[in-house]
């Protein structure tokens, strides 16, 4: 095997400002054609200075041109696992609904309020006569978070910027391409609400359906609209934190992007437990095939679960 041909395990997904990761030896461009199209843009191969390969996705695309709700997340998250890649790491700027949780801050977050329109495809099942329910209980990963968290605070201290980062905190999912009103900002708040941003979903759940782990770190650039004697956000106020927090992305990445990979090999006290948690979490999920299931429609669900669509 090539060094060309290594196997890449771990995804990065970028967000707004995060389009790169130009601390990496660049490897190679990959464009799969999935059964839902192609994804945001060509995957680059990267490499770390051990060699190790990761996989990065821009999710809005190159020079950001894909706004949140046309992200083409079935056709990322498919072809991520169709190189190989078992574990995603993803990265999202957000605004905060809490004043300790200031710009600058990063976040590990642990729940999900979902304030979608359904205009976003959610699920591979959606138009095929398969139906699937995914457990979605716990959205991320939880095993992937708790060995995530003292590696990315290390990271942080490292770099001397003073970065705090903050944990089990509810991140809101809205439509957008608009800013929240202030009565929307203080009624997320009041559910719980720590963080509000445009893309971590359907993105979880397709990592969820096709047993792939995910975490987000969720990078705050500005203070959501619930503040009453603060301008409401606009997209300058954001992009002034932007570029910093994204200069500290890549530096997290860069440095536990090794550790994430070999995790795989300690075996299987760290690397499945951890980095694998989510394999077979579908195989129950599942409705029982039946004569009414078109092959057409499992060759299709094959491409990202083999394991319960290869007959």
């Amino acid at each position: 095997m090539s060094d060309d041909d290594s196997p890449v395990l771990v995804g990065v997904i970028g967000g707004s400002g995060l389009y790169h990761l130009d601390n990496l030896t660049f490897v190679k461009e990959v464009n799969p054609e999935t059964p839902w199209g192609y994804p945001s843009c060509p995957i680059t191969i990267c490499a770390l200075p051990s060699g190790t390969q990761v996989a990065f996705l821009a999710r809005h695309g190159k020079g950001h041109s894909i706004p949140p709700s046309a992200v083409p997340a079935r056709a990322n998250i498919a072809a991520l696992k169709s190189l190989g890649v078992r574990t995603v790491l993803a990265f999202s700027a957000v605004g905060s609904l809490r004043e300790e949780i200031a710009p600058g801050a990063f976040v590990l977050p642990n729940q999900i309020i979902d304030r979608t329109k359904g205009v976003r495809p959610t699920s591979f099942f959606e138009d095929t006569s398969v139906v699937a329910h995914a457990s979605f209980g716990d959205p991320f990963s939880n095993k992937f978070i708790k060995w995530l968290e003292p590696k990315v605070r290390k990271a942080l201290d490292d770099e001397g910027r003073g970065v705090k980062l903050f944990t089990e905190k509810t991140i809101v999912c809205m439509e957008g391409p608009q800013f929240s009103t202030r009565a929307e900002s203080n009624m997320y708040r009041m559910w719980g609400g720590d963080l509000i941003n445009m893309s971590v979903l359907p993105e979880a759940k397709l990592a969820r359906e096709a047993e792939l782990s995910y975490a987000l770190v969720a990078t705050a650039t500005d203070y959501d609209a619930w503040r009453p004697h603060t301008g409401t956000v606009t997209a300058a106020e954001v992009f002034k934190t932007l570029s910093a927090n994204a200069e500290t992305s890549r530096h997290v990445a860069a440095t536990i992007l090794d550790e994430i990979h070999n995790a795989f090999d300690t075996g299987k006290s760290e690397g499945e437990a951890v980095l694998l948690e989510e394999v077979g979490t579908m195989k129950l999920s599942i409705m029982p095939r039946s004569e009414k299931q078109k092959e057409e429609d499992r060759a299709k669900l094959a491409y990202i679960l083999p394991e319960y669509f290869t007959d």
